[in-house]
């Protein structure tokens, strides 16, 4: 994923050169390393510097913000992360304010004014678990059944805040866009 989001970031922000991806490590899967890996690998294949950015607090938020609107062209990645969620407001306003373009996991930060979202599609994911429990409740083992990884994606993108921010949607991503907002 982090490798998708990075791509997107390069697609609507063509000039971006270094990319920090944003999460909390107290609440972020396996303390942020989940992501960390193959973002830090996929920054170096798209010739940018990664940063990681570890926050704690709102204060930490507008300084990683900030830095990145003072030392352009730079561009945020928001990894999954409850905290990142809970604070997607902030997020999206500093961006905004900062002249940050911005990939998020998830529609609901675009809806928030956030640029542009691409993640698993949760509304499938949650139909694709009733028929789990459906069939524990039937009698099947959980352990005997296979991990299922999300097999639907959805993309927001904001136009307004793409306008905001200087930048021209490809028709590229508007195709590919399940959801436009204007």
């Amino acid at each position: 994923m982090a490798g998708k989001w990075l791509e997107l970031l390069i697609e609507i922000a063509p000039g971006i050169k270094r990319a920090a991806i944003m999460f909390n490590p107290d609440t972020a899967p396996g303390g942020g390393s989940y992501f960390l890996s193959s973002f830090e690998a996929a920054a170096r294949s798209f010739k940018m510097e990664p940063m990681i950015a570890r926050v704690h607090s709102e204060t930490e938020i507008e300084t990683v913000m900030t830095s990145l609107g003072r030392e352009p062209p730079g561009g945020l990645v928001a990894m999954p992360d409850a905290y990142v969620h809970i604070h997607r407001a902030l997020i999206t306003l500093l961006a905004a304010r900062n002249n940050v373009p911005a990939v998020y996991y998830t529609k609901l930060f675009p809806r928030a004014g956030g640029l542009l979202s691409y993640g698993p599609d949760l509304g499938d994911i949650w139909l694709r678990a009733v028929v789990y429990v459906d069939r524990i409740l039937r009698g099947a083992k959980p352990a005997e059944l296979p991990v299922q990884l999300p097999v639907k994606f959805e993309m927001a993108v904001n136009l307004k805040t793409a306008k905001v921010l200087g930048l021209a949607v490809p028709p590229s991503i508007l195709l590919r866009a399940d959801e436009v907002i204007e």
